[in-house]
């Protein structure tokens, strides 16, 4: 039955003789028009629809990471009984999920490592493997360490620390490492990115020195990513 409580409901199917017994009082170019109307409607509702989905699932928004705050009270090169880096270093790093739909799942542990003329002095886990990142959201991580860590920079690494020793600002680097997957996406994506800093050594008891804010370079997506 294409009609309720005696209404005139005309649906796909009820036409001619049924119709004319079940609509008198609608004429058959209103019916079409009526059923035509309606056929629109629910093709631009489920074109809106698939828009929606592919606009929150199809396209992948890489993070944004940044590094907001960064402090280096101490930085020295000690050379026996090895090569090391004595230092004491801090800063606030943070990873922003840009996707409004999708949340970031991660599928290897993120990381975190300081470097100096490109050698790893330090590493640290920022989320474990199966850590979600929400949608939109911004995580916050506060590094602060300081040790003698063993660095070997060789004698070209060496001469570069003398240089910018010699005038007290340092180019260090964080380098953020990481696998994920997004929601609705089977690939595994890399995720990769440097943060070039370059930090005035400020002492324990002298001023504090401003720091700009650094937008993190990511590395290239992959190609299915």
């Amino acid at each position: 039955m294409c009609c309720l409580d005696d209404c005139c409901c005309c649906c796909a199917g009820c036409y001619d003789s049924f119709c004319d017994r079940c609509c008198p009082c609608v004429s058959y170019d209103a019916r079409e028009t009526i059923f035509g109307c309606c056929v629109c409607l629910l093709l631009l509702g489920a074109a809106a629809l698939l828009a929606v989905l592919l606009a929150a699932y199809g396209f992948i928004r890489h993070p944004e990471v940044a590094v907001e705050a960064a402090s280096l009270t101490r930085f020295a090169l000690l050379t026996s009984p090895a090569t090391a880096l004595a230092y004491n270093l801090s800063l606030t790093l943070t990873v922003r999920n840009r996707n409004w739909a999708m949340s970031v799942k991660n599928t290897k542990p993120l990381e975190a490592a300081f470097k100096f003329d490109d050698q790893a002095f330090d590493r640290f886990e920022l989320a474990g493997e199966g850590d979600r990142h929400p949608p939109g959201k911004t995580r916050v991580y506060h590094l602060a360490a300081g040790a003698d860590k063993f660095a070997a920079l060789g004698n070209a690494g060496e001469a570069e620390f003398r240089k910018e020793n010699a005038t007290g600002l340092f180019e260090v680097e964080v380098a953020l490492a990481g696998e994920v997957r997004y929601t609705a996406h089977f690939t595994k994506c890399k995720l990769a990115a440097t943060c070039p800093l370059k930090l005035q050594l400020a002492p324990p008891g002298t001023p504090a020195v401003v720091f700009q804010k650094v937008k993190c370079k990511l590395a290239k997506a992959d190609k299915n990513c």
